[in-house]
């Protein structure tokens, strides 16, 4: 199962010199940048852990300050989600403009999620693990740990 989460959830996986035109397109508009990775791409896990501080005041032809920072943070954590944010202060507070993935792990966890529906309008989760995937969305043949 290939985790989506973002902006661009229903595209492949962008290649750096696509991620380079997002940063870019970001930072044309004032946007302040944040690296951020996680184990847990639950989408209700808001929680990321942070991959330095967020980087205010980059200017346009800094792409790959930010880039770097990327790479890094992937290189760090090759076992883990890295997510790329932008966010706007146009309206006086740090607002989500733009959130994709940038890295993911060799091997993904895959889980089903059961929706229950319950009195009062009331709405239940529940997680049940799964096989791991491979990138490419297959399941793993030898065994990997969900």
């Amino acid at each position: 199962m290939r985790i989506t989460q973002g902006t661009f959830s229903f595209l492949p996986d962008f290649t750096d010199e696509q991620i380079a035109a997002q940063i870019r397109h970001s930072l044309h508009h004032g946007w302040a940048m944040s690296v951020e990775h996680t184990d847990d791409p639950h989408p209700r896990n808001q929680y990321w852990e942070l991959w330095g501080l967020p980087m205010f005041d980059v200017a346009i032809d800094e792409t790959d300050v930010v880039l770097r920072e990327v790479r890094a943070c992937r290189e760090a954590h090759p076992d883990r989600y890295v997510k790329l944010i932008a966010y706007d202060p146009t309206r006086g507070r740090q607002t989500t403009a733009l959130s994709f993935i940038v890295g993911r792990p060799e091997h993904e966890r895959s889980f089903r999620v059961e929706r229950t529906e319950a009195h009062d309008r009331v709405v239940r989760y529940r997680l049940h693990p799964a096989e791991a995937t491979a990138h490419d969305g297959r399941p793993e043949l030898n065994g990997g740990a969900p």
